[in-house]
């Protein structure tokens, strides 16, 4: 570590529509919480971030608003997401060390506009960043779950966000082919609601929708197992609560537009891959990092489909975030970072 390192501060975050995750050079992922906030009506006062305040979700009185700040994988709320991002920072880097320089690199989707990315990077720098600088979740998520992504060799990643998957292919420290959708865990969880309502008449939140995902929730059949689950919510006729058990075909034949959305874009890229990167691929496997790979089957099922082998990284919720903070090691020689930081000066 050299001398000036010892007075900065380096944060790799990954600012996820369903949740955020912050690793600390040094100390590893310090924050995993809900990316939502509870904020008073008019003063527009922060009651809660994260955990607490995802259980207000939905549940909330009259003078006080809990709301998720990202859609789709980009900002939807500045202010809010200033806010988020400030508490969270708040936790791990302490007032007295002020005098330390915070550096900050953030996972971003390869689809986002300008626009979009701008407002991440301005609401990094409001929360107390002296320096912000932006990496493509694929690229972080690769760093994360410890490719060799400088070899000469064809590595590549499906990243199912909640609310983008991304689909790259690394080599030599850089992504020959990226693709990204807005389809993702929060899409899974959309289309458990729509099954259930049209065919159920039972209208159910989205918490619950995704506990469903989560408990009997699958993308293909292979084990032959059909689980059940019992749920509550509110009949659509008549207003009142209502119980109804599901079983986990059911929920298999409601994830199937999502899911064949992803396994389509996989398939997509690999056909815009080159011949050498795409052998090596074939050789390696497919390596599924993000929360939404987690669902049941998905992995089998991409593997089916493609004829690729492929990977569920050991903890794929962590892989962004720790690829964010890892990158300021790997791209020792800020130079030759492929992210570009902007300051408070500019």
């Amino acid at each position: 570590m050299g001398f000036f390192d010892r007075f900065t501060t380096d944060i790799g975050i990954d600012l996820g529509t369903c949740n955020t995750l912050i690793y600390v050079r040094g100390k590893g992922i310090v924050i995993d919480e809900p990316s939502v906030v509870a904020v008073e009506k008019g003063t527009k006062k922060v009651v809660a971030v994260g955990a607490e305040a995802k259980r207000m979700l939905f549940k909330t009185p009259g003078n006080i608003i809990a709301i998720r700040p990202l859609a789709d994988g980009v900002i939807a709320d500045i202010d809010s997401t200033e806010k988020m991002i400030k508490y969270f920072i708040a936790k791990v880097v302490p007032r007295h060390q002020i005098f330390k320089s915070t550096r900050m690199k953030i996972g971003i989707p390869s689809c986002i506009t300008q626009v979009e990315r701008r407002a991440v990077i301005e609401a990094a720098l409001k929360a107390g960043a002296k320096e912000v600088a932006v990496i493509e979740e694929s690229l972080a998520a690769a760093i994360g779950a410890k490719i060799p992504i400088n070899e000469p060799a064809g590595h590549m990643v499906c990243d199912i966000g909640g609310g983008t998957t991304e689909v790259s292919v690394i080599s030599l420290g850089g992504m020959v082919v990226t693709s990204s959708i807005r389809v993702g865990g929060d899409k899974f969880d959309e289309a458990i609601i729509k099954h259930i309502h049209d065919n159920y008449g039972l209208n159910i939140g989205a918490q619950t929708a995704e506990k469903i995902k989560i408990s009997i929730g699958n993308a293909s059949g292979d084990d032959n197992e059909n689980e059940k689950m019992q749920i509550r919510g509110i009949d659509s006729m008549r207003g009142l609560p209502r119980s109804l058990e599901i079983d986990s075909l059911e929920v298999r034949e409601a994830l199937k537009v999502p899911v064949r959305q992803v396994v389509e874009e996989v398939k997509r890229t690999l056909g815009r891959t080159p011949p050498e990167l795409a052998a090596d691929i074939v050789e390696r496997g497919i390596v599924m990092t993000g929360g939404g790979s987690m669902l049941k089957g998905l992995s089998n099922l991409i593997s089916k489909e493609t004829g690729v082998p492929v990977l569920l990284v050991e903890k794929p919720l962590q892989c962004v975030a720790l690829g964010a903070g890892m990158a300021f090691e790997l791209f020792k020689d800020m130079s030759n970072d492929r992210s570009v930081y902007e300051n408070l000066n500019e």
